[in-house]
């Protein structure tokens, strides 16, 4: 069998040559596709740079050019011209041709000409050198640009080519080849400022150039492109004076500084430190074809401390009753630096006539004035007037080219008023020691008053305050004190041996003043209270083998050496002998206990106690004894009275209380 191939290769190339011949009728297209022109001096506005072709093979009907710059545009004629003079366009222009049948890209060299931001050359990826022949007959595919937002009808075609070449084999002659499609960025979005809000600040006197802040917008269109080549501006100043050009912005960088001298920058001379401007970022690189948006930046002049502070006259008066505390002036400043800064808070110090440090000074925070108080009681008797000397400065240090003045220092004169004072005793408390159970009338003390109005030349009178006890009385004109009832040294009154009185010095001013004294009494003991023992009631077996009855432990109300060591001893004269016995145990404790067992009753049994004071006191006191029923762990105390409490018990509670001493 013959070989098929040279029959198949001659059919694909009548195919192809009658395909080529139905072509050459009319290509869709730019006749041409490639122009190399040189770099002229400068592009002249509406002066025809070149002619192009393009026909769609149908007539051209709403045919449509784009320019990759801004800058240019095709006629209708089919002219390319530009818009306004200029100088550098890069090296390659693009012109897209489209009607709904056709399109085409066509691609000018500028021979001469330098890159710039902006050239599509990288965008749309060209590496042409020298245009495609028309007579080489192999798959070529250009990429294919569409630009972005186009209309609808969707779907619609975007270029016609061929893909892959086959014999009737189905096997690959050449291709596939791959299809680049690139959407050409349009101008479709405004800057925009996303980092608000915008606030800046700068020192009142900054030098002339002085950066105050950066804004800086965003464009969602191509970065490689003029469509997102920003520059900046300012519209408006609020307030415009002292110039209405106080600041300036970097048209690339968005940088804002000062173009005022020092001098207007000056807070306190401003009609408002913050200034407001409405900063525009426009794209196209400004050109008025770009779009444009808008923000707000908020300038605040700061202040730095270069006025001090100045008192509002050189001389304060002030008046105070002696004795007092408390403010008695308020010194007034004027500062033109800002109230919310420390170059405006004042800070006074007094300086001179100070020296038993009875004034303080201090600033009120709301007012920036000086609070001078009296801080210790002035005394009209020993002066009746001060001078203070004053000054005041700022918190924060003033700048090198200022200094505080003669206004920054002030006097104030105060006056002292003298006041009617009340007596005051010397000393205070006044203490005296005396044996309690004196007699009746016996003197104390006399107590010693003074007027701290020596001036005045008064009298004095005195009087009882407080006496809880009623024991006291004082002498009206001498003040002498004396006892009208016995002192007793163990009374409720009494704390501690010591006794506390009240007195009054009332003298005769108009209204009358009247200063108070204390007068402690320590009381010395006496041994004026005999001793008490406890318990007083006890309990015993009739059939116990312990005979011990009770622990006895005494007490006393006086103070040492007049209570113990006590003397414990059972009334000889009321009792049988050879029936109780007491042993002592220690100071404070002895044991009742029975020499045999007694019958079930109550027994009395008068026991003696006698403390150690000169003269000894001695008390007699009974102790009553239950002799009861114990048998089979019960205790029957009823034959014997009402009581029933057991042997055992009485005697625990003897043990412990004995412990415990």
């Amino acid at each position: 069998m013959q070989p098929r191939t040279p029959l198949l290769c001659v059919l694909l190339s009548q195919v192809l040559m009658l395909t080529s011949a139905e072509g050459l009728d009319c290509t869709p297209g730019f006749q041409q596709k490639v122009f190399y022109i040189d770099q002229p001096a400068e592009f002249i506005k509406d002066q025809a740079i070149l002619n192009l072709t393009f026909s769609d093979c149908k007539g051209n009907d709403k045919l449509r050019y784009e320019v990759s710059s801004p800058y240019f545009k095709v006629n209708n004629d089919g002219s390319l011209v530009a818009l306004r003079n200029i100088t550098a366009v890069g090296k390659t222009l693009f012109v897209h041709a489209r009607t709904p049948h056709a399109e085409d890209m066509a691609e000018l060299v500028i021979v001469g000409g330098k890159d710039i931001q902006g050239s599509l050359q990288d965008i749309f990826k060209f590496a042409r050198t020298s245009p495609v022949p028309r007579q080489k007959r192999s798959i070529v595919v250009s990429p294919i640009l569409i630009p972005e937002n186009q209309r609808q009808p969707f779907p619609r075609d975007v270029g016609k080519l061929f893909v892959e070449t086959t014999d009737v084999n189905g096997k690959t002659l050449e291709g596939p080849v791959p299809l680049e499609v690139i959407v050409i960025d349009q101008n479709d979005n405004r800057p925009i400022f996303r980092e608000g809000p915008y606030i800046g600040h700068v020192m009142e006197g900054s030098p002339t150039g002085t950066t105050v802040m950066r804004m800086t917008a965003f464009d969602a269109d191509d970065p490689a492109t003029d469509n997102a080549l920003l520059r900046y501006n300012i519209r408006q100043q609020t307030p415009d004076k002292p110039s209405p050009n106080m600041f300036y912005i970097d048209p690339e960088k968005g940088d804002i500084v000062t173009v005022v001298s020092p001098a207007l920058l000056d807070r306190e001379t401003l009609e408002n430190p913050k200034y407001e401007l409405i900063i525009e970022a426009q794209d196209m690189a400004g050109l008025d074809v770009g779009l444009t948006g808008t923000a707000t930046a908020t300038i605040m002049i700061d202040d730095k401390n270069d006025h001090s502070p100045k008192f509002t006259k050189k001389e304060f008066q002030a008046t105070v009753e002696e004795g007092a505390v408390g403010v008695i002036v308020n010194l007034t400043v004027e500062d033109k630096d800002d109230p919310t800064t420390g170059a405006w808070r004042a800070a006074y110090t007094i300086i001179n006539g100070n020296p038993g440090q009875s004034f303080e000074i201090h600033t009120n925070p709301q007012t920036n004035e000086g609070m001078l108080s009296v801080v210790k009681p002035l005394d009209y008797e020993i002066s009746a007037f001060h001078t203070l000397l004053i000054k005041v400065e700022n918190e924060d240090p003033l700048v090198p080219d200022v200094s505080y003045g003669p206004s920054s220092t002030a006097t104030v004169h105060i006056t002292v008023l003298d006041v009617n004072e009340g007596p005051v005793f010397y000393p205070d408390p006044m203490m005296v020691t005396k044996r309690e159970n004196i007699s009746v009338g016996s003197v104390l003390l006399t107590v010693n008053a003074t007027d701290p109005d020596s001036l005045q030349h008064q009298t004095i009178r005195y009087s009882v305050y407080k006496d809880p006890a009623g024991w006291l009385n004082i002498n009206p004109i001498n003040g002498t004190v004396d006892t009208r009832a016995v002192l007793d040294r163990e009374s409720p009154f009494v704390h501690n041996s010591v006794y506390t009185a009240l007195f009054l010095a009332i003298d005769s001013g108009n209204p009358p003043a009247t200063g108070t004294g204390t007068l402690l009494i320590t009381l010395e003991d006496v041994n004026d209270n005999a001793p008490f023992i406890y318990p007083t009631v006890a309990e015993v077996c009739d059939d116990a083998k312990n005979l011990s009855v009770v622990i006895l432990g005494a007490s006393d109300k006086d103070l040492h050496p007049n209570t113990d060591p006590f003397k414990f001893e059972i009334h000889k004269q009321a009792v049988p002998d050879k029936v109780w016995k007491i042993s002592k145990i220690n100071n404070t404790h002895a044991l009742v206990s029975l020499f045999q067992n007694l019958n079930k009753a109550n027994y009395h049994l008068p026991i003696m106690v006698t403390d150690s004071g000169k003269p000894p006191m001695t008390n007699i006191t009974d102790l009553r004894v239950q002799v009861c029923s114990c048998k089979n762990s019960k205790v029957d105390c009823n034959a014997a009275g009402d009581l029933h409490s057991s042997v055992t018990s009485v005697l625990l509670l003897s043990l412990f209380s004995l412990a415990c001493l």
